[in-house]
């Protein structure tokens, strides 16, 4: 039980004990963006080695992703009952199951135990996201927290840098697949079946040796000196403020938040995970391509970077905000309406590709623009309220697999149509959602 764990109020903590919970917090944010951004290499591979359409190789995101939807609350009530600690250590273990789901699936070839091992990876994030960002929310000023929050975002993207790369360099043959790619399509029978199965089996391996490290990851955070934090007692304004409320969805802030984060991680994602079939369709090799998720990656970073430098000092956090979601709306109607080949950085290919890679800029403040926004002021509903907005990740599993559809049915470029809603509510959300404290305007 929680209650036999020491806690803590955050604004008790030493400047020393923030740094260790923040390390420690920047360590998970790691491992995160380590885990998810592998998507962006597994969609392709699966594609090929599964025999897929786009609809359905876009399922991974799907089966990943749809994890947050069914188990975001309940995470949320499990935290209240064991605490920060234990809920992350029994977050990564469920994680640990799903990647051992891997290695059966990789020596049978069977897709849906594939998104079965997915499926359990995002049951396991998805209690670990619930209790790291109300973290690093409370872990000092709420006007810095953007800046925290950027913090975290670096190491989850420099993981989602490294992760393709890494990934791609251990189930990839630089020497051979290229060639392999295009024949296997051209093959029959018991020849085709041989080539795909030893394509797939090589991710048996790599997933064998993640599914050890975060069972021992599990352990390793359960016995840190990351300390059990009180979010259940409230200041006597909050006690005054909160009075009567007895649900999260009394806080139009905090619901429409969650919403937000739905539309901002689906852009998000679909911008990371789409970009290499997207260049491969306009001509260029897999084993080309696969850099582009690092490429837009390395763009959120900079953002990631720029936030850190100029906020608070010189932009408040919410006008961060209010410029990001302004820039991915014109960000994705020029990928819309501009096209044409291009040499840029060694590639030569569509000048739209370069746009989503710069949507990757575009993204890096709105979740940190968002997080504190949403969960201001909700004193002991921190929790739960942190549950609704990771439910909010489910766009993660939602759009993909709406822009894969129309993918298939009007083309990958049309497909980015499904930006436009998003980023339009996003600029509600910035200019004015955030503001709404009561749902009838006359409170």
């Amino acid at each position: 039980m929680a209650a036999l764990e020491k806690t803590v109020q955050a604004s008790s903590m030493t400047r020393k004990d923030t740094m260790i919970s923040i390390s420690i917090i920047g360590l998970l944010f790691f491992i995160f963006g380590f885990v998810t951004w592998i998507n962006a290499i597994l969609i392709p591979f699966f594609k090929i080695a599964c025999e897929l359409n786009n609809f359905e190789s876009y399922l991974v995101a799907f089966a990943f992703y749809i994890a947050y939807l069914v188990m975001s609350l309940p995470a949320g009530y499990l935290l209240k009952r064991i605490g920060f600690k234990k809920g992350m250590m029994c977050g990564f273990w469920a994680m640990a199951l799903g990647a051992a789901l891997f290695i059966p699936a990789g020596l049978s070839r069977t897709y849906p135990l594939f998104l079965s091992g997915l499926f359990t990876i995002g049951i396991g994030l998805a209690i670990l996201q619930t209790a790291a960002n109300p973290y690093i929310t409370i872990l000092g000023p709420k006007e810095r927290a953007a800046q925290r929050f950027s913090i975290m975002g670096i190491c989850n993207k420099l993981a989602g840098i490294l992760a393709p790369l890494l990934f791609a360099a251990v189930i990839l043959r630089p020497e051979t697949d290229n060639e392999l790619f295009k024949q296997v399509t051209l093959m029959q029978g018991a020849e085709k079946e041989q080539v795909l199965n030893e394509i797939i089996s090589r991710v048996v391996a790599p997933y064998a040796v993640v599914a050890v490290i975060l069972l021992l990851l599990g352990f390793l955070v359960r016995f840190s000196p990351l300390p059990e934090i009180d979010t259940e007692h409230e200041d006597e304004t909050l006690l005054v403020t909160n009075a009567g409320k007895k649900s999260i969805l009394e806080f139009p802030h905090l619901v429409l938040g969650a919403v937000a984060i739905f539309f901002h991680v689906g852009s998000q994602v679909i911008a990371v995970d789409s970009v290499v079939n997207y260049a491969s369709h306009h001509g260029m090799g897999f084993l080309e391509a696969k850099t582009f998720p690092s490429y837009t990656l390395t763009a959120t970073i900079i953002g990631y970077l720029l936030g850190i430098s100029f906020i608070p000092k010189l932009i408040s956090q919410l006008t961060a905000l209010k410029i990001c979601t302004v820039l991915g709306l014109v960000l994705s109607c020029f990928i819309l309406l501009f096209a044409g080949r291009v040499e840029f950085l060694g590639h030569q290919t569509d000048l739209s590709v370069w746009f989503i890679v710069l949507l990757g800029f575009a993204n890096s403040m709105i979740w940190a623009g968002v997080w504190p926004l949403a969960l201001d002021n909700l004193g002991r509903f921190i929790k739960t309220g942190a549950s609704l907005l990771i439910m909010g990740l489910c766009g993660n599993a939602i759009m993909p697999l709406i822009y894969g559809y129309w993918a298939d049915q009007h083309g990958l470029r049309e497909a980015y149509w499904i930006l436009i809603p998003c980023y339009l509510y996003l600029i509600f959300y910035a200019f004015y959602g955030h503001s709404l404290k009561y749902w009838k305007s006359g409170k």
